[in-house]
């Protein structure tokens, strides 16, 4: 919104055209466009701003958060290189085996490709559940907060605790898939424990050789998801820390030299984002 718009609705405010939900909505995209854009122009500066002591914190958390990102990356290259190269063994060894019943073996690869996916899917429950109960235990603090404070209006309390009913039912939510999965993950592996004892009479040469394949698969696809895990987390953490970053040098570009450098490049999207900052400013204020 430009100050003319502003204006133009603060005259039609006057004679009666309250367009609140309107001004509400427009400041809600703005807000969205402004976190995207500070949380590209720390990307892009972070690395710049060790002079501005009051991204100290920031700036050295990310040097250490982009370290343990990295040192999780090459773990994890490692794992797949090993899932790889088991899946390679596992391929010879059933190739080269005398298998007389090709449909129980298609039917064994077929289920452990499920139970592949059935875990990885419940990693990511897991790691959706932990950020739930995270936001939950936020949203909680807010409102042991906000009820200590007698003045504070009741529509915030309402909707901090709409927010937490909504966080619950959440985390149930994504209980219920857990179980679900894990009933699956169990199902499937007493299918493959059927389908191994069909199997074991003609397998007995090879069993030892694939047992440890099939082992070094499972540990290497364990592994996977915790580092995977980790890796978001940490993924997270780091776009925080680079939205902060652009909150500072954005607000700060003008009058703080270190930042002034940091950010020389990106003055045009740092106009952008004050332009942003007073629109939302104009379009609460159409609101109240």
């Amino acid at each position: 919104m430009t100050p003319t718009a502003y204006f133009a609705a603060r005259i039609a405010k006057a004679f009666g055209l309250h367009r609140k939900n309107k001004r509400l909505s427009d400041a809600s995209v703005e807000m969205h466009l402004l976190r995207d854009a500070e949380t590209h122009l720390g990307h892009s500066v972070w690395e710049k701003v060790d002079e501005v002591e009051e991204l100290s914190m920031e700036y050295w958390n990310l040097r250490k958060l982009t370290q343990e990102r990295a040192a999780i990356q090459a773990r994890l290259d490692t794992c797949v290189q090993q899932l790889a190269e088991a899946h390679d063994e596992r391929s010879a060894l059933l190739h080269h085996a005398i298998e007389p019943h090709h449909d129980l073996q298609a039917q064994r690869s077929a289920v452990m490709a499920e139970l592949e996916a059935l875990s990885q899917e419940r990693d990511a429950i897991v790691a959706r559940a932990r950020e739930v109960r995270r936001a939950f235990e936020g949203a909680k603090t807010k409102l042991e907060v906000l009820s200590k404070n007698p003045d504070h209006p009741e529509a915030d309390l309402a909707a901090t605790r709409d927010r937490l009913k909504q966080l619950k039912e959440q985390f149930a939510t994504l209980k219920v898939q857990r179980n679900e999965i894990a009933d699956s993950i169990a199902a499937g592996d007493r299918q493959l424990d059927h389908i191994d004892h069909e199997l074991n009479d003609h397998r007995q040469q090879r069993r030892g050789q694939a047992s440890e394949a099939f082992q070094i698969i499972g540990e290497a696809n364990r592994e996977i998801s915790i580092h995977r895990a980790e890796a978001a987390l940490i993924e997270t953490q780091i776009h925080q820390l680079y939205s902060e970053v652009g909150r500072y040098v954005s607000r700060f570009a003008h009058t703080n030299a270190a930042c002034a450098r940091a950010a020389q490049e990106h003055r045009p999207m740092i106009d952008v984002m004050r332009a942003l900052r007073r629109s939302i400013a104009m379009n609460n204020q159409l609101a109240a």
